[in-house]
């Protein structure tokens, strides 16, 4: 693949970022793309590895050896359709997924893995910019009828697919727009929305009709849906925040992460946010409680607010520097990453644990925590512990809790379903299937397998839409 030669003759080169300065000024994308000389030179340094680990890394399948070359040998059009053949998204998951084919990149063994996520963007792009991307309308109508609930990434997806399939799609979304939480979570300065934007149009002409503003279980029958359509999916978000629930949490200024996400892309949309609930970062020192990526968003959004300070704990360990790669490659490794907008200014500190939130006059003023070390106990698990006597206090206005999420929201669909549930509170189902407990409901993304990214949201929504085809048909020719 590539030029046989080129990992040892060209060096890595990846996208750039504009300075912080200028970037923080909008809420607007600020990625520097390469150009297309270099994006063949890059795709030219994949390698003729015998065994593509890329392929292990990347949830979706992407066939990346081969678009890399087509890249190096100018056939963009043909590399448009080997990604398009696994990913329905491109310029979704070349935005947002952390690439955790680039971890498994065989060139990674050396710390200088091919730069996959930015090729990738760079092909989707410019199918876009030549007019490349059409919608791929049915032959022939099947006369079946499918409700696709949830318009995130696997809800967009699985919607896609079946509609190609010649089904009857309509997508339902309890917001007033399409895109789930990547409409409402992802800041736009990490993806705009015109990209969601021009899918759904490429998605309408294909036949899947929009619903917004339907709650289903709320404003919306649960059971409407089982009567008026032969197949239901459930592709929801796993939205039930993990809490923490220490003395003071009550105080005014301590808030779920996704609440205060959600009113700024409502705000960089044109949509009205009533004054009285609204949350800001302005002239406030902001603590984000939690290290992942919805606490990296939430710094980057206090920043662009005019934060006064903003600080981010986490209650494990720091990981270390860099991996041990004959330990861990090519899997996911646990080391230390500094996001773009941990980069825009931000105070770090890991082994913290909160213990209370203070204040006075019923507002938050400041964290009470203390240091936390990890040990494991006799059965080999980690256990945690407070250190004697390292106790201290984080100045705080504004704390916002970014520790993950446990489940789906049981209250109104699920409950009104009564489908069953895995031990973790997520929807019970397989991988091959993807049917719940009930005969003609299926499920996919993280309302099944729990909180993930969206490269994991896509591949599931794709292989549920082959199932639900399988079941409504007899059999399918939508690949997994």
């Amino acid at each position: 693949m590539g030029k046989p030669t080129g990992f040892m003759e060209i060096p890595r080169l990846d996208r750039g970022y504009l300075a912080p300065g200028d970037r923080i000024r909008n809420w607007k994308e600020f990625v520097i793309p390469l150009d297309e000389d270099e994006l063949g030179r890059q795709g030219a340094r994949c390698m003729d590895c015998g065994i593509p680990y890329c392929h292990t890394g990347c949830p979706v399948d992407n066939i990346i050896p081969d678009w890399n070359d087509l890249v190096y040998r100018g056939r963009w059009r043909e590399a448009l359709g080997v990604l398009h053949s696994t990913n329905n998204f491109p310029e979704f998951t070349g935005r947002i997924c952390p690439a955790p084919c680039q971890e498994a990149c065989t060139l990674n063994l050396t710390d200088e893995p091919v730069t996959i996520k930015t090729i990738e963007c760079a092909i989707i792009d410019k199918g876009w910019e030549q007019g490349w991307i059409e919608p791929q309308i049915a032959d022939t109508a099947t006369g079946r009828r499918v409700a696709v609930v949830g318009s995130g990434p696997a809800g967009m997806a699985c919607a896609q697919q079946l509609a190609r399939a010649g089904h009857e799609v309509h997508l339902y979304e309890k917001n007033n727009r399409i895109g789930g939480l990547m409409r409402y979570g992802i800041p736009d300065f990490k993806m705009e929305k015109s990209h969601i934007d021009r899918r759904m149009a490429q998605m309408r002409a294909e036949g899947v009709h929009f619903h917004p503003n339907s709650h289903v279980g709320m404003n919306l029958p649960a059971q409407q849906l089982l009567e008026g359509f032969d197949a239901v999916v459930l592709a929801g978000g796993s939205e039930h925040p993990r809490d923490l629930p220490v003395p003071g949490r009550e105080l005014a200024g301590v808030h779920f992460a996704m609440d205060f996400l959600t009113q700024q892309n409502r705000r960089v949309a044109g949509d009205a946010v009533d004054p009285a609930g609204a949350i800001t970062a302005r002239g406030k020192h902001v603590v984000v409680i939690g290290g992942g990526d919805t606490g990296s968003d939430c710094i980057g959004t206090s920043i662009r607010q005019q934060a006064a300070s903003v600080t981010q704990i986490e209650i494990l360990p720091r990981p270390p520097e860099h991996e041990d790669k004959a330990m861990t490659w090519p899997e996911w490794p646990t080391k230390l990453r500094t996001s773009s907008s941990q980069e825009e200014g931000c105070a770090r500190d890991w082994g913290v644990a909160t213990r209370a939130f203070r204040g006075e006059g019923g507002r938050l003023q400041s964290l009470d925590v203390a240091r936390v070390e990890w040990r494991k106990d006799d059965t080999g698990r980690w256990q945690m512990s407070e250190v004697e006597g390292s106790g201290f206090e984080i100045r705080a206005d504004l704390a916002l809790l970014a520790m993950g999420f446990v489940h789906p929201v049981h209250e109104g669909m699920l409950e009104a379903l009564g489908v069953e549930k895995d031990p973790r509170g997520n929807v019970q189902a397989d991988t091959e299937r993807y049917q719940t407990s009930l005969d003609k409901v299926f499920t996919a993304g993280d309302m099944r397998r729990g909180q993930s990214l969206v490269v994991w949201a896509i591949r599931e929504g794709r292989q549920c839409a082959r199932a639900v085809d399988e079941y409504l048909m007899g059999a399918t020719e939508l690949p997994r």
